[in-house]
């Protein structure tokens, strides 16, 4: 029998760290939302939802990897940068 991973507020927590992440690396390079959406080629509305961890109220965003990868070279830093060092279990079991 399958179950559903015990990992959602996992999940949350480790989306809501890159946001914080994103926003601490934005702010120390003196960069407005709106820059760093425009050069990623996102719209202000995605990227103040990715900053906050959310998708939509109450739901944790799943950003595509390539959304991500563009944000860090905005930023000019490693991928690694963005991401929290220690990852969910995301695994049924």
């Amino acid at each position: 029998m399958r179950s559903v991973p015990s990992s959602n507020s996992d999940w949350s927590a480790y989306v809501r760290e890159i946001g914080t992440n994103i926003q601490r690396h934005r702010v120390a390079r003196g960069y407005s939302q709106d820059r760093v959406a425009y050069e990623a080629n996102l719209s202000r509305y995605t990227f103040q939802k990715l900053e906050k961890g959310e998708s939509r109220p109450d739901s944790a965003a799943n950003p595509r990897l390539m959304t991500l990868l563009a944000i860090a070279q905005v930023l000019d830093i490693e991928l690694s940068e963005l991401l929290p060092p220690r990852t969910p279990d995301l695994t049924l079991r």
